[in-house]
């Protein structure tokens, strides 16, 4: 079982649930590209699940512990099965699961969609609603990173490792379109509010170019980043205390009505909107409806 985590002067450890999460501010170089990146520690000695939802981010996962079981999407009519150790999971506008066997043990990078484009170097769309090990899209390097991140349990230099490996390929990497990087700020700031035509009159290309090359390099068309971003921006309203009522986020956040918001929740996260906001996990991006745990 791994050992709990104790703070250090750069680092800091908090409970969530039955999980040690560990954190350090990111590097200011790593800040545009990376939502967070955090370890999680511990947790249940048995097999547990989670259901997960689309997050707008795509996750890196270096894992020290036993392999998760299963990563699947919900309606994946060929979902994977096998165990997968460490992995990355790209941007999704579905629901999914994941399974793991207990005692977690594994450092977790969430970057934008830009973020990641720029960390590996390739199109993001071969990538969208699936997970992968992270040897096949970091080569050997994943490997040596693993493995050098698992000697050593000095958390500061964990962390000086990750954020070394992520500044040299961010360094390298490709930048994004500034036409795609402004249609993705454009959209995800207010989602929904300017018809896509719109944007890409704004970035100076056509509907059809933007299209392409957006999905390209971000994972999942304009349309769906923006479905995803709404359907976040609603959850996390639902979930504060004191939320307001379904009718006063669908229109805050720009639904037809209620009954479009349910639908796009049911479509997304394979539940209800009251049950999502009751997770003790929305905030995390997971939604723990089974009441068993959630990474």
């Amino acid at each position: 079982m791994p050992d709990r985590p104790r703070p250090g002067r750069d680092f800091s450890v908090i409970r969530v649930g039955p999980l040690w999460r560990v954190t350090r501010p990111l590097h200011p170089v790593l800040e545009p590209y990376v939502h967070e990146r955090a370890a999680y520690v511990g947790g249940p000695r048995s097999h547990y699940a989670v259901r997960l939802v689309p997050t707008g981010r795509v996750a890196l996962i270096v894992n020290f512990g036993p392999p998760y079981t299963r990563f699947a999407r919900l309606r994946d009519p060929q979902p994977r099965t096998r165990p997968i150790g460490s992995l990355f999971s790209g941007l999704e506008d579905s629901p999914g699961v994941c399974e793991h066997p207990g005692d977690h043990d594994a450092l977790r990078v969430e970057l934008t969609p830009l973020g990641a484009y720029r960390l590996l170097a390739m199109p993001l769309s071969e990538l969208s609603n699936s997970v992968v090990e992270l040897r096949d899209v970091l080569g050997r390097e994943a490997d040596e990173l693993a493995e050098r991140l698992a000697a050593t349990r000095d958390w500061t230099r964990r962390f000086d490792l990750l954020d070394n490996a992520l500044l040299a390929r961010v360094d390298e990497g490709p930048a994004a379109a500034p036409q795609v990087a402004h249609a993705w700020r454009l959209i995800t700031t207010a989602p929904g509010a300017a018809p896509i035509a719109k944007i890409a009159d704004e970035v100076g290309w056509s509907h059809k170019h933007l299209l392409r090359r957006f999905t390209q390099q971000v994972g999942l068309t304009p349309k769906a980043v923006a479905r995803v971003a709404r359907f976040q921006q609603a959850l996390s309203m639902l979930s504060r205390p004191g939320a307001a009522g379904l009718a006063e986020v669908s229109a805050a956040c720009g639904f037809y009505d209620q009954a479009h918001l349910s639908r796009d929740f049911r479509e997304l996260a394979g539940a209800s909107p009251k049950q999502c906001a009751t997770s003790p996990w929305a905030a995390n991006r997971a939604v723990d409806l089974d009441a068993k745990v959630a990474v």
